[in-house]
């Protein structure tokens, strides 16, 4: 029943202010006392699945984007983070909401949703699964090809409240979180709620080899090798990974160019609502 109203909705475009965007293989943990983040959001999931867990008596909110990794750690990891910020809380409980993937050629979905419902269910914790929109209860066919209704999520985390959203603004530090990505790193935590401060990196990775090679392939050699589902990805999923290998081109060494103090790049709200650097 969720999910049908779920996918009932229309996609809501949602605005930078007050909203932490988190990547894929990130997560972000805060509570409604946040003065500056009150949206978490995430969208491009064609096989990934949108995962957020809470807690109902601290209203300590998680968001992350699975892509099937090491799925079991992962959840491990937000489940950790967020009975963290729980412990003093006597009432309450952990509610799970997934959502994302589709009926793909390659089952990837469906593979990732089982393995986020074993990985739940083996916590020694009582976790209630509230929304179910994944895989089949995701899909919807056109033309004989399938696609996922809904490839993202904003959670209110003041109301709890889901909705079907889409990101016009995935900063900031596109470019530099999407190149962590690509080379393969671990799920990370990239917010401090209680500074409300958003830390990138610092990020260290090998240079990317052959990425001359890739950078001349054209769109659509792109979108057959380096997705996993090439009819599902969004409209701007090329010219996406086109903008993240030439960000690795230009930062094979990200120890010199990026993080040559071995610091974060720390960025708070400003009285906008807008992320703001405010160290390096």
């Amino acid at each position: 029943e969720k999910a049908k109203i779920l996918r009932s909705q229309p996609a809501q475009p949602v605005g930078p202010k007050g909203l932490l965007y988190v990547q894929q293989r990130e997560f972000a943990v805060t509570t409604p006392k946040d003065g500056s983040v009150s949206i978490l959001g995430s969208d491009d999931a064609t096989t990934c699945h949108l995962v957020v867990l809470r807690h109902t008596g601290s209203g300590v909110t998680c968001l992350t984007h699975c892509d099937g990794e090491d799925t079991e750690a992962e959840v491990s990891l937000i489940m950790s983070s967020v009975k963290s910020f729980s412990a003093s809380t006597d009432c309450g409980r952990l509610e799970v909401h997934l959502v994302g993937g589709f009926n793909d050629d390659r089952h990837l979905s469906q593979k990732l949703t089982n393995q986020l419902l074993r990985a739940f269910d083996h916590l020694q914790d009582d976790v209630h699964l509230v929304t179910f929109c994944v895989s089949e209860l995701n899909d919807r066919e056109e033309n004989h090809h399938h696609f996922p209704f809904i490839y993202g999520i904003a959670v209110n985390v003041k109301t709890a409240e889901i909705v079907h959203a889409t990101f016009p603004h995935k900063g900031p530090d596109e470019d530099l979180r999407s190149a962590r990505i690509l080379t393969g790193a671990k799920m990370i935590n990239i917010y401090d709620s209680k500074a409300e401060q958003l830390c990138i990196g610092p990020y260290f990775w090998m240079p990317f080899s052959h990425v001359d090679f890739w950078l001349e392939q054209d769109d659509d050699q792109i979108l057959q090798s380096l997705s996993t589902s090439p009819r599902a990805e969004p409209p701007h999923f090329v010219s996406h990974i086109r903008s993240t290998l030439t960000f690795l081109k230009e930062h094979p060494c990200p120890e010199n160019s990026l993080f040559p103090t071995r610091k974060p790049r720390i960025y708070t709200k400003n009285k906008s609502g807008l992320w703001e650097r405010v160290s390096s």
